[in-house]
């Protein structure tokens, strides 16, 4: 029987890991968690479950992701964030594919609850996740956001049933919180990569967010849930490039 270990990068996770960690128990072999010393009972929790836990300064998503990688026994990993766990369906299909046999690489269906509500379109759904792979001659690369699976190309991506549902954010202000932040990452990413800005740009890239996630990709379906992931985005979109655009100017 195929061996697989859940990957789990964590910090201050309370209100997630449990439901993620009682997702993987009955389908994973192993679960390794790297930790950048929470201060909450996330180390608590993860020891109630009997987890392999290591604690490690922050290194950036891809390399923290890396490292906790070679921490894993078992031959293919199984990579999930601690505000995600397993649906039925896909706890199956893992328990089917470790009788049956695993081969190539393997990308799930991600599912958010935005608030309370499952969206079902805004971009957000359906959402391909590349998260089962064989441990050897696979890494994952990025600077500093949106980390990326490198693989072989003779690999063959499959597809598992079911969703990995995704519990993103319980309040509004945490979004825009969050997306501030990735886009200060993306400021960073620019910088090293001499990009520069044009005229008003903070301003149309605002407004092309909003309509391709509200109009064109159908988040008026979403209900207001669909208006305010729409507003936040192009917020966030019009902080980056005048950020970008200041940052510039001091250099």
């Amino acid at each position: 029987m195929v061996k697989i270990a859940a990957a789990i990068i964590t910090l201050n996770e309370e209100r997630n890991i449990e439901r993620c960690l009682k997702s993987l128990s009955n389908c994973v072999d192993e679960i390794v968690v790297l930790d950048s010393y929470s201060k909450d009972r996330t180390a608590e929790i993860c020891a109630f479950y009997n987890v392999n836990f290591i604690q490690k300064e922050w290194m950036g998503y891809a390399q923290s992701k890396n490292v906790l990688n070679t921490h894993v026994k078992a031959d293919y990993i199984f990579s999930i964030d601690a505000d995600e766990a397993l649906d039925q369906t896909m706890i199956n299909d893992l328990l089917r594919l470790k009788k049956e046999g695993i081969d190539g690489i393997y990308e799930v269906n991600r599912k958010t609850n935005y608030c309370g509500k499952w969206i079902r379109h805004c971009g957000w759904y359906p959402e391909y996740k590349m998260r089962l792979f064989p441990k050897q001659s696979v890494s994952w690369e990025g600077d500093f956001v949106h980390e990326t699976l490198a693989y072989p190309k003779k690999m063959v991506v499959k597809r598992l049933k079911g969703h990995l549902e995704h519990f993103s954010y319980y309040t509004e202000s945490e979004h825009r919180k969050k997306a501030f932040q990735y886009a200060d990452l993306s400021v960073q990413k620019y910088i090293k990569e001499k990009k520069v800005t044009y005229f008003l740009q903070a301003e149309f890239s605002a407004i092309a967010k909003f309509l391709s996630i509200f109009i064109f990709k159908r988040g008026f379906l979403d209900g207001r849930s669909g208006y305010v992931i729409a507003k936040i985005s192009a917020s966030a979109n019009h902080y980056k490039y005048r950020k970008l655009k200041s940052l510039n100017k001091q250099r």
